[in-house]
């Protein structure tokens, strides 16, 4: 879930599995072409410049690519791919956001809803939970790949127009405002800063935190069968690790 807590932990686990299954590249065919209604060219459209980024991390075909971009600017049939945005709870009341894409957003709603009344939830009003998150950019960059001292790391985050950055284990999370996703990242790159993953994300504004294990494995369970729906792309909550 956002603030890389458990979803981004499922995400990094299940990572090699989903690419096995075709999960991943079907959610990053569907983003760039849903980008690439904007503009086929990366150079002028920077959300499919991100997207087209995503997709080569995860190793997918250059003609998939291709493809993907030609659905969008209509080149190619197969084009109608829209963004879903789901505001909902789970178990203990923890508020979710549920974001996606698809080309059936009726079998999309109705398969959340079923995921989440098997897993103690249930889907939310429009405006009932989004109010508790802000938006932002994120970057992750793993300490081990860097041979500079965290400090030094640190200083470069600063100095790259980021609004926060957390540490989590090896990973530092830098955050960004929406608009500025690009700029921080081009900034790191020139100091020779590898980025991992990045993208968007919801980060709550508030947490809360739950001690009960029983509780914890069921809220587990519902993220990991929103992991499983084909296409859910991410998923954020109130949760404190």
């Amino acid at each position: 879930m956002s603030g890389h807590n458990k979803w981004s932990k499922i995400k990094r686990q299940k990572g090699v599995a989903d690419v096995k299954k075709g999960k991943i590249f079907s959610q990053l065919s569907k983003a760039i072409t849903l980008t690439a209604k904007n503009g086929g060219d990366p150079a002028m459209n920077p959300a499919l410049k991100l997207a087209i980024e995503k997709a080569k991390q995860a190793n997918m075909p250059s003609d998939n690519i291709e493809k993907a971009i030609k659905k969008g600017t209509g080149e190619l049939a197969g084009g109608t791919i829209e963004e879903v945005l789901y505001e909902a709870y789970g178990p203990e009341g923890i508020a979710l956001i549920i974001e996606g894409t698809t080309d059936n957003t009726n079998r999309t709603v109705a398969e959340i809803k079923h995921i989440l009344s098997k897993n103690s939830g249930r889907l939310g009003e429009v405006g009932s939970v989004k109010w508790m998150f802000d938006k932002f950019g994120y970057l992750e960059i793993n300490k081990k790949e860097l041979q500079i001292n965290e400090e030094e790391i640190e200083m470069m985050i600063i100095d790259s127009e980021a609004e926060d950055f957390k540490t989590h284990n090896d990973i530092i999370v830098v955050y960004t405002k929406p608009e500025n996703l690009y700029k921080v990242k081009d900034n790191l790159e020139k100091d020779n800063i590898v980025i991992g993953d990045f993208g968007f994300e919801w980060k709550a504004k508030n947490t809360i935190k739950i001690e009960d294990e029983k509780i914890n494995n069921r809220i587990e369970k519902l993220f990991e069968a929103l992991d499983e729906q084909e296409d859910v792309n991410d998923v954020s909550s109130n949760l404190e690790e």
